[in-house]
């Protein structure tokens, strides 16, 4: 026998072995029939042809049988494994949820899973409620005084909730409501500040967490401050906006009154006009009557007489403006 025969014979038996124990992993095998899981060297194989990880499958029915828990089967993880879940992630949550006596089975904890929660995170929040702070919240009471309210909210996740329930935000923004609404009930600021804890009662008895994913536990106001005087200030600017509306129709008024004095002295002025128009024809039909014999010398003595009389008394019943002629 050759040594290059004898190098490829060792060369394809350490390549077989290889191919061997990756397909069949009996390490593995072992490993799970010491911990006492029930696990063929087939289904180990099986599961590396799917292109499942065999040891992350080990590892957690071996974890789920030293929790007790019965229900977890290798088939079932494998189909979590498959639809895109995190096997070990929902394998640590029901180890836990065990641990805590809380209800949660198999089918519940990889469909919160796939929806994308973490249902690991979801039962720790279940164990140890979560706190969350509120961003301050502007309300104003019935007597104008602006109040800024801060709150903590204490939830824990519902678990039959969590898949299609809505979450954090929701939470803070109807509860931000429910103290705005507390707050714009109450008759005085000092009312609010003598006793916060009824904004809480308030807020809580309108079950705000209805169709989260969370059942909330306490609301507790942390802080209020006092801020503007908005009731003042409305008065104030609808003083002024009254104040300028006046002020608008005070200017029309004046404006309407100007244009009625230039509309008047325009028609004087155009009955001025008319008048002197007039008078100016009188000479002409003096001098027609004189030629047509219809006016004789006499009567144009008598009408200077006349005019010269009205002249007079116009005169004597004015004296003011015929002194200021005279300067």
């Amino acid at each position: 026998m050759s040594p290059i025969f004898l190098i490829a014979s060792i060369f394809v038996c350490i390549i077989a072995l290889v191919l061997f124990f990756h397909f069949f992993p009996v390490m593995l095998w072992l490993s799970a029939k010491v911990s006492g899981v029930n696990v063929s060297l087939v289904q180990l194989f099986v599961s590396r042809i799917r292109n499942v990880p065999p040891k992350l499958i080990v590892d957690c029915m071996i974890e789920a049988h030293k929790a007790g828990l019965k229900t977890i089967t290798r088939d079932g993880l494998e189909a979590h494994y498959l639809a895109g879940g995190h096997v070990a992630n929902v394998v640590h949550a029901l180890v836990s949820a065990s641990k805590a006596n809380m209800d949660l089975d198999f089918n519940t904890a990889t469909s919160i899973d796939l929806a994308g929660r973490d249902v690991l995170e979801a039962v720790q929040m279940s164990v140890n409620p979560k706190v969350i702070d509120t961003p301050p919240v502007t309300a104003v009471a019935k007597d104008g005084i602006q109040l800024v309210a801060k709150a903590r909210v204490t939830v824990r996740t519902n678990l039959q909730q969590l898949v299609g329930g809505a979450g954090e935000e929701t939470v803070l923004a109807r509860v931000g409501e429910g103290i705005v609404s507390s707050i714009g009930s109450s008759e005085s600021h000092k009312a609010v500040l003598e006793n916060p804890d009824s904004i809480s009662k308030l807020v809580l008895k309108k079950g705000l967490d209805a169709g989260t994913a969370f059942e909330i536990l306490s609301i507790d106001i942390a802080d209020i401050d006092v801020g503007k005087n908005i009731g003042a200030q409305l008065q104030i600017d609808q003083a002024l906006a009254d104040k300028n509306i006046a002020q608008a129709k005070a200017e029309e008024r004046r404006a309407m009154a100007i244009a009625a004095e230039q509309e008047n002295k325009a028609k004087a002025q155009d009955a001025r006009a008319r008048v002197i128009e007039a008078e100016a024809e009188v000479p002409k039909a003096m001098a027609e009557a004189f030629r047509n014999g219809n006016l004789g010398i006499m009567d144009y003595y008598r009408m200077k007489n006349l005019e010269a009389d009205t002249a007079m008394r116009t005169a004597i019943g004015r004296p003011g403006q015929k002194e200021s002629e005279s300067k």
